[in-house]
C-alpha cells in the first residue's frame, strides 16, 4: 500500500485496471469468445484470429473482415468496408483526446493509446475520466485499455481451440453475442435521435440489399443509410431555420 502512496502513477494505473472487473468488460470478453467461434466456423486459423484481434481491435471490423475472407470478397472491397466501419472512431477520439492529454503529453503516447480505443474503453473513459486528475488520465486509461486488449486477445487464442470441443449451439450463442453487444453499445452511445435513425436505416437496408449485392451489402447499407439520414437531417434543420 505504501508503494501506491509513493507512486501516484501506479495507483491510477491499477485504478484503471480495476475497471476490467465490470459488466461491459465481461460482455466484451464473451463477445471475443464469440468472435473466436465465428473465426473457427469461417475457416480462419488461430493465428489469423489472434492477429486480427490485437491488430484491428474493433469487433465490427473484425467481423466484416472475417466475412469478407470467408466469402472470397476482393481485397479492395474488404479494405473499404473495414475502413468505413472504423471511421466512427475519429469523432470518438476527437472527443476523448482533449480529456486525456495535458500540456506535457507527447504525441507518440496519444497515437499509441488511440489504437487501444474501442467502444468499451471509450464509453468507460467518457463516463469516468472526470473523476481522475488530469495529469494521471493517460496512465489511468492505459491501465484499462491495454490490459483489456491483451486479455481479450488471450481469450481469442484459447477460445479458438476450446470452443471446438463444445456443442455447436454454444459457439453459435457466443458468436451471436458479438453483433448484439455491438448494436447495444452503438445504440446506447448515440447522442441524438438522428444517429439512432441512421442506425435503424442501416439495419433495415442490410437485409434488403443482401439479395442483390451480397458481397457489398454492409458497404451499401452503411453508405446509403448514413447518407440518406444525413440529407434528411440537413433538410430538417433547414426547415427549422426557415420557420424561425
Amino acid at each position: 500500500m505504501s508503494a501506491l502512496v509513493k507512486s501516484p502513477s501506479l495507483y491510477w494505473f491499477l485504478k484503471g485496471t480495476k475497471g476490467i472487473l465490470s459488466l461491459p468488460a465481461f460482455i466484451l470478453m464473451g463477445s471475443c469468445a464469440g468472435f473466436a467461434a465465428l473465426a473457427l466456423e469461417s475457416g480462419l486459423t488461430r493465428g489469423h484470429a489472434v492477429l486480427m484481434t490485437v491488430g484491428i481491435w474493433a469487433l465490427p471490423a473484425q467481423i466484416i473482415l472475417t466475412g469478407a475472407m470467408s466469402t472470397g470478397l476482393n481485397i479492395a472491397a474488404a479494405f473499404l468496408a473495414v475502413t468505413f466501419s472504423s471511421i466512427r472512431f475519429m469523432p470518438m477520439l476527437a472527443a476523448l483526446v482533449p480529456e486525456l492529454r495535458n500540456e506535457r503529453t507527447p504525441l507518440w503516447k496519444l497515437l499509441t493509446v488511440s489504437h487501444f480505443t474501442a467502444i468499451t474503453s471509450w464509453v468507460f473513459a467518457i463516463t469516468h475520466i472526470r473523476e481522475v486528475p488530469r495529469e494521471y488520465r493517460m496512465v489511468w486509461f492505459t491501465g484499462f485499455a491495454v490490459p483489456l486488449t491483451m486479455i481479450n486477445t488471450v481469450i481469442v487464442a484459447v477460445g479458438y481451440g476450446v470452443l471446438s470441443a463444445f456443442p455447436p449451439i454454444l459457439s453459435a450463442v457466443l458468436a451471436f453475442m458479438t453483433p448484439v453487444y455491438f448494436m447495444l453499445s452503438m445504440w446506447g452511445s448515440a447522442r441524438d435521435a438522428m444517429t439512432r435513425v441512421a442506425f435503424i436505416a442501416g439495419l433495415v437496408l442490410g437485409p434488403a440489399v443482401t439479395p442483390f449485392a451480397p458481397q457489398f451489402d454492409i458497404f451499401y447499407a452503411g453508405i446509403g443509410g448514413g447518407t440518406a439520414v444525413y440529407l434528411l437531417d440537413r433538410w430538417r434543420r433547414a426547415r427549422k431555420e426557415d420557420r424561425s
